[in-house]
């Protein structure tokens, strides 16, 4: 064997070691990343339900929550421990979209679900530097607005057409999000034989109503997108907490905020459960 060859050799062992070594953090940060998901949208649904029923909260997003820790005692450890679980759960995207470690295949429906892990990894990463900005001063709570940019998409050429695509796009996430919710297809991912029947009964519950919340707030959210596209208006576009704000001013609003406050509820106990039975195989990480 030449001395290429040799080098060649080496390096490839050296890297599958390093890759070896890195999994169990792998995992471990993915983990943490779903647990924060679950945190984070627990608080959310909690400040939801609070302003439908008039104990003090409000329908905010995710920016709108982390300015209520910011503003807590231990806010800054609480800010940087989301942070770090916001940057593991984008790795762990990262990892879904690139090293396919749920095997979901190469056909085209399994490829558009990885580019949706690559487009929720970059979201994360944003949350997460939204989250250490509020730490240092650098944010405000709420961040970048939908309307921002949108107003910016609008701006290109075809910017109306994109920003209609993208809206669409969001409205069929939101319709998938439903039919998982009747389906429970997300059972396949869980360590069912380490569950009781107890635990694996409440968990699919939570993450039926979960994610039939998330799919109402996404349909909220698509519909706007493509409003302030036809209208040419940027401030018709709404995000997570302006969707909750919507269904608050609707017939019945604080009921029907309070419904949707409940599911998002059940969704942070769902994701605290799958931060716990989650698979999770990183065995293709390279």
């Amino acid at each position: 064997m030449s001395s290429k060859e040799n080098l060649a050799e080496d390096a490839k062992l050296h890297a599958k070691d390093t890759a070896q070594r890195a999994r169990p953090w792998v995992e471990r940060l993915a983990r943490l990343g779903y647990a924060t998901e679950g945190a984070v949208y627990a608080l959310i649904g909690l400040l939801a339900m609070g302003a439908a029923f008039g104990t003090g909260g409000r329908a905010t997003g995710q920016h709108g929550a982390f300015a209520v820790l910011a503003g807590s005692l231990f806010g800054n450890i609480l800010l940087g421990l989301i942070a770090v679980g916001f940057l593991g759960y984008a790795l762990w995207r990262s990892v879904q979209a690139i090293a396919d470690p749920d095997k979901e295949g190469t056909d085209v429906k399994a490829l558009g679900k990885r580019v949706g892990y690559g487009v929720s990894a970059l979201v994360y990463v944003g949350l997460a530097l939204s989250a250490a900005g509020l730490i240092f001063g650098l944010a405000n709570e709420s961040g970048e607005s939908p309307d921002d940019w949108t107003a910016l998409l609008l701006s290109w050429p075809l910017g109306q057409a994109l920003v209609v695509g993208v809206g669409a796009a969001v409205i069929g996430v939101g319709l998938h999000e439903l039919y998982q919710a009747y389906k429970a297809g997300f059972v396949e991912y869980l360590k069912l034989g380490e569950m009781g029947e107890k635990v694996r009964k409440w968990t699919e519950r939570w993450g039926r109503l979960g994610i039939a919340a998330r799919g109402v707030v996404f349909g909220v959210v698509g519909t706007f997108l493509i409003r302030a596209a036809l209208e040419y208006d940027p401030q018709e576009a709404r995000g997570l907490g302006g969707a909750l704000q919507t269904l608050a001013q609707q017939c019945f609003g604080p009921w029907l905020l309070g419904a949707v406050a409940f599911g998002l509820i059940a969704y942070g106990l769902f994701m605290l459960a799958v931060a716990r039975y989650r698979r999770i195989s990183t065995g293709r990480v390279q």
